[in-house]
């Protein structure tokens, strides 16, 4: 008879191994925003977002505990987050880059909750900050969708092994 292990396996391999078997999954990517108590804009791209449940509508996505903007998405009660089309490359890797405006020059519209709708975004989901899980060194936020949007026909941005893609149809 064999019992059950109360705790995982160390692990036989380096965080960077991890990382770079983590980056085999193609995924799109998005930019998540919100507003600060200050009524700052805030938002960082993530490609750490997934479906969770048609009904009631949900979604999660994970932010580093580490994050600056971590206390603003933390505290804050709705955010937005917003589907890259193919061609916001540059907006991706602008709200990637550390220590500059994220905001600047960018084109977007505060939805009804208040956080940014990046214009030319494929989809847009407003969310109610409905909870937070901590685990490891992330936060797991699960929104409740409010309101969402999407452009028909538009290509993706996506991102494989380290490297931004669009889609290409078999």
């Amino acid at each position: 008879m064999s019992l059950t292990p109360k705790r995982a396996r160390t692990p036989h391999f380096t965080s960077p191994e991890f990382r770079s078997a983590l980056g085999m999954f193609a995924t799109g990517v998005t930019i998540v925003t919100a507003r600060a108590a200050d009524g700052q804009c805030v938002g960082l791209t993530a490609n750490s977002f997934n479906s969770v449940s048609l009904s009631p509508p949900l979604v999660l996505w994970s932010l580093s505990q580490a994050a600056t903007s971590m206390a603003a998405f933390r505290q804050g009660s709705h955010y937005a987050i917003n589907i890259l089309a193919a061609n916001q490359q540059g907006l991706a890797q602008q709200f990637a880059t550390r220590g500059v405006d994220r905001f600047a020059n960018v084109d977007f519209v505060l939805g009804e909750s208040g956080a940014p709708l990046l214009a030319g975004a494929v989809a847009t989901f407003e969310c109610f900050n409905r909870s937070r899980y901590t685990e490891g060194d992330h936060v797991i936020f699960v929104g409740e969708v409010e309101r969402c949007s999407h452009q028909v026909g538009m290509a993706p941005l996506l991102y494989h092994g380290g490297k931004f893609y669009t889609e290409h149809p078999l």
